[in-house]
């Protein structure tokens, strides 16, 4: 019995070095929300907040979607007096602790091919992938085409 409660013992006591190895790092999303499109666009946006919850940096390698062909995340800079698109082809990093915000005027989430408009009311699903966390789906309202925020909760 006492041989049990001291094994016992030894595995709780061990179990916390764990639990912050590459496959238990978290990554939340809050704040989501994509735009609604006009029928016949090819692109639409999608905006979140990224939480990085483990101790360990991370990055946002890929996104999915069956709404689109593909999904590529992009990066508002200047070119000379003019604000324009770039693709971010190496990912997202996501800081360790830390939160990254997508947002209509900076990094964001554009949605090539779309197979139908996005409408207002409607859901968009979005897989996104991790360097080292797992794989997170979340599910995004489509808000009208001028939204610049969405409501105030976590979806993951």
């Amino acid at each position: 019995m006492f041989r049990t409660i001291l094994t016992a013992a030894a595995l709780l006591l061990a179990a916390p070095a764990f639990a912050h190895d590459g496959p238990h790092a978290m990554v939340e999303v809050a704040h989501g929300f994509a735009r609604a499109t006009l029928p016949g666009a090819p692109v639409g946006g999608a905006y979140l907040d990224l939480i990085n919850r483990s101790d360990s940096d991370d990055r946002l390698t890929s996104v999915e979607s069956a709404a689109a062909g593909r999904v590529d995340l992009h990066r508002m800079e200047m070119s000379g007096d003019t604000m324009r698109m770039a693709p971010m082809r190496d990912g997202l990093p996501l800081p360790a602790g830390e939160t990254v915000s997508l947002s209509p005027s900076g990094m964001h989430l554009m949605l090539q091919d779309l197979a139908a408009p996005l409408r207002e009311g409607e859901t968009l699903t979005l897989e996104l992938h991790f360097e080292h966390a797992a794989p997170v789906t979340v599910d995004l309202p489509i808000l009208a085409p001028n939204a610049d925020e969405a409501p105030m909760h976590h979806m993951h």
